[in-house]
């Protein structure tokens, strides 16, 4: 059974962090999708429900459409062209991919060539790829779009009408009601099926399926700096939905339509076993039909990124999603007073949404200062939330290193606890989570909680409240006391050898150096709560604990391995006067 995703209630309720929205373009007729081809040119290609599709560069949009199929398909409610992808390394390649529906009402999923000019695309360069047939006229979904794996989705509705009479959703024969994941850029003007999709050797179900259970998903996307999978799900008459995978995901979803609606039944009694729930969900009352985004990633509203932004077609509002800590939690941002018919990304990662009514696509704007997420502050070693004076602790902040990589004492940022300036030792931006570790000062010792800001070239945080312990025991890592290197399963512990835990969160030491300061060697700074060792349940003799000589905020126990100590790996558990750490592994021969 997959497991399953809480849902959570929208919170009507203005976040921290808002947004602001600046017009980029007008003239726009019936946007559906906003696209960059990803070759450094840095246009935006806008599509529009009609067959054209335009190019802005350089603040103006191009004399000539970039692709022009009016006579193949036509506007009509949910029809029209939908959707446009560029492939990886389009540059060299020079082909794209669009989703249409033809003048029968079809699907149609085509590869086109570009000309000698590269803002004009050849029309006479269609090669169908994939034709669908649709019973109806609405729920045609549309996005197409490639992931990390370099293979093209496809966002396919149920097939339209209301309540999905065909019980499309649930049926794996069909490719409505699905997303599709196929290989097309192996072989180009072929489509090849992944040897990895979910579906590929079940009988009596179609190849090309990656996910189903989808209504109307009407735009999804991939995060650009983890691979995440976000969807957003037109519901029927009460409640529109996020849908989420994880990146290296195997796939197979069943994201519950028709059998739910959101997080609830649409059938009565419906099973929600092997369900994959929304991360999201809002009802009737504050919309009627969700428009997907994405993942801000970019470098203008540092304070923007890692959430996800979506909005609505009725009401205009944007909302953001975000993960905290096992929960997800979602935040009105703006109120656009737009008809939100879809958003867009450019290379660089901002983000942009259109007003389908007055065909305006707009750049939206957010905070420059960095954002602390909820409950970000946390113990460097456990990651349990919290501060203990003279440890290292780590805040998960976005907006404080705009590449990826590990930076030590960058300039411009620093760190306050209570208004005493914390110092700074690394600033990590890993798979686009962002996180600085500082040394907590000694000087809030003996207070119940603390009020954290970072502040990034002249702008500051919201301050995050965290609570400060006495102590708050974590283990970093396991070495030989002999000679300072690691405990790993080829070189473990031997029974009766001194060993040394590096650790955080042991309080109050003696000879306590000033913040920012190395641990002292003569005499050294020791712990002055009760430290104790246990290795496989046994009690260890502790020779020394305090802070570790020259390393600054860490903390070193030096212990015994008992005599009896079993063969293998073993729990290392750190004490501290009653409280005690989460359990290490550490090999023992």
């Amino acid at each position: 059974m997959r497991p399953l995703v809480a849902a959570l209630a929208l919170a009507a309720r203005l976040a921290a962090q808002t947004i602001s929205t600046e017009p980029l373009i007008s003239g726009i007729s019936g946007p559906t999708d906003i696209e960059n081809a990803g070759d450094g040119s840095g246009r935006l290609f806008l599509v529009q429900q009609n067959g054209v599709i335009r190019i802005f560069r350089n603040g103006a949009l191009t004399p000539q459409p970039f692709l022009d199929i009016r006579a193949k398909t036509r506007v009509d409610a949910e029809r029209g062209l939908l959707g446009l992808a560029f492939p990886p390394g389009y540059a060299g390649k020079q082909r794209f991919y669009v989703d249409y529906t033809d003048v029968n009402g079809d699907t149609v999923i085509a590869q086109y060539r570009v000309t000698a000019n590269r803002d004009v695309a050849d029309a006479s360069s269609e090669i169908v790829l994939l034709h669908i047939t649709q019973p109806f006229a609405n729920h045609n979904g549309g996005q197409v779009r490639f992931g990390p794996d370099g293979y093209l989705y496809i966002a396919m509705g149920d097939g339209g009408s209301a309540g999905d009479p065909f019980n499309n959703g649930q049926r794996l024969d069909t490719l409505l009601g699905k997303l599709l994941r196929m290989d097309v850029e192996s072989e180009p003007e072929k489509v090849h099926i992944p040897p990895d999709n979910p579906f590929l050797q079940k009988p009596g179900a179609r190849p090309e399926i990656w996910a189903y259970g989808l209504r109307n998903p009407w735009r999804f996307s991939f995060d650009s700096a983890t691979g995440n999978l976000w969807i957003a799900d037109v519901g029927q008459d009460s409640y529109e939905e996020i849908d989420f995978q994880a990146a290296g995901d195997p796939g197979g979803e069943n994201y519950g339509w028709n059998l739910m609606e959101g997080a609830h039944c649409y059938r009565e009694n419906c099973p929600a076993d092997g369900l994959t729930l929304p991360v999201a969900e809002y009802t009737h009352d504050d919309g009627c039909a969700v428009i997907g985004g994405f993942v801000y990633r970019g470098r203008v509203s540092p304070g923007l990124r890692n959430l996800y932004l979506f909005g609505d077609l009725c009401s205009g509002t944007i909302w953001s999603v975000e993960h905290q800590g096992q929960q997800w939690a979602t935040h009105v941002v703006l109120a656009s007073g737009f008809s939100i018919t879809t958003f867009g990304e450019d290379e660089a990662g901002e983000i942009y949404v259109a007003n389908g009514s007055n065909g305006t696509i707009y750049h939206i704007l957010g905070s420059a200062a960095p954002r602390i997420e909820p409950d970000g502050v946390r113990n460097a070693a456990t990651l349990a939330p919290g501060l203990v004076a003279g440890s290292i602790a780590t805040a998960f902040v976005s907006g404080v290193l705009d590449d990826a990589g590990i930076v030590t004492g960058p300039a411009g940022l620093s760190v306050t606890v209570n208004g005493i300036a914390a110092p700074v030792l690394a600033v990590a931006n890993v798979h686009g989570q962002e996180q600085v570790n500082f040394l907590v000062p000694f000087e809030i010792a003996g207070t119940s909680s603390a009020t954290v800001v970072v502040t990034r070239a002249g702008r500051s945080s919201v301050p995050a409240e965290a609570q400060v312990f006495a102590v708050q025991p974590g283990i970093y890592g396991i070495a030989h006391a002999a000679d300072y290197t690691p405990v790993t399963s080829g070189r473990p512990l031997q029974r009766g050898e001194f060993g040394i835990v590096y650790a955080s969160g042991l309080g109050a030491v003696s000879n306590q150096p000033a913040t920012g300061g190395p641990g002292p060697s003569s005499p050294p700074a020791a712990t002055l709560a009760d430290v104790h060792v246990s290795l496989a349940g046994l009690p260890c003799e502790v020779t020394f604990a305090g802070l570790a000589p020259g390393m600054i905020g860490v903390y070193q126990v030096n212990f015994r391995v008992p005599a009896g100590a079993p063969s293998g790996s073993q729990s290392v558990v750190l004490g501290a006067g009653q409280s005690a750490s989460p359990a290490v592994a550490a090999s023992v021969q």
